[in-house]
């Protein structure tokens, strides 16, 4: 019984120690009060992304948001169901970029990919206005995507980690940013059913 006492008792030594060189070598209390002042939700968002890098291996796979296109909807129609859920919302389509047709010059099938970029000019200002870093991840894009086997994708930038991946936004500017990402993430879920 002594001999585990002492083991056990190394053990939390050891496991003290570890936690001490860890506070001072990463400053933890520091870190901890930085996190502390960040959106409740920060953490979860993190940790949400991190869960997918691990699952997948990939960073950019964890911060894009993918819908499969329903087989019967063609492309077309997905596109004017998103420009008209888009338009309700009081957001423009600003861009329109083909990035690969469904055939090349000579006629060999190739993936389809196009890109289509969204923005709200308003909501724009306000937000480049807030941090100009914002303006890097303007317009909101939705690229629809073809893969190898020929199913058609709707895929965004998840926009969790913008909302509260850092302080809590001012009150205004989170309910327009709330709006910018439930109108992308609709325009999504109905566009790939062609329903608007």
């Amino acid at each position: 019984m002594g001999f585990l006492k002492s083991i056990f008792s190394l053990i939390g030594v050891i496991v003290v120690a570890g936690l001490l060189f860890a506070y001072t070598k990463f400053d933890l209390g520091t870190k901890m009060d930085q996190v502390s002042k960040l959106d409740p939700r920060a953490m979860g968002a993190y940790m949400e992304m991190f869960n997918k890098v691990l699952e997948t291996g990939s960073s950019a796979d964890a911060m894009v948001r993918r819908v499969k296109i329903n087989p019967e909807v063609s492309t077309d129609d997905v596109v004017e169901a998103m420009k008209a859920i888009a338009e309700d919302a009081n957001m423009l389509q600003v861009g329109d970029s083909h990035m690969a047709e469904e055939f090349d010059p000579n006629g060999n099938r190739q993936r389809y990919i196009r890109i289509l970029h969204y923005c709200s000019p308003s909501i724009a200002k306000l937000f480049i206005g807030y941090s100009e870093a914002f303006g890097a991840f303007m317009p909101c894009r939705i690229m629809i995507v073809e893969d190898d086997n020929g199913d058609r994708w709707l895929e965004t930038m998840a926009m969790e980690l913008m909302l509260f991946g850092g302080k809590t936004l001012p009150p205004e500017m989170m309910k327009k940013a709330e709006h910018v990402r439930d109108t992308m993430y609709k325009m999504m879920d109905l566009g790939a059913e062609g329903d608007f």
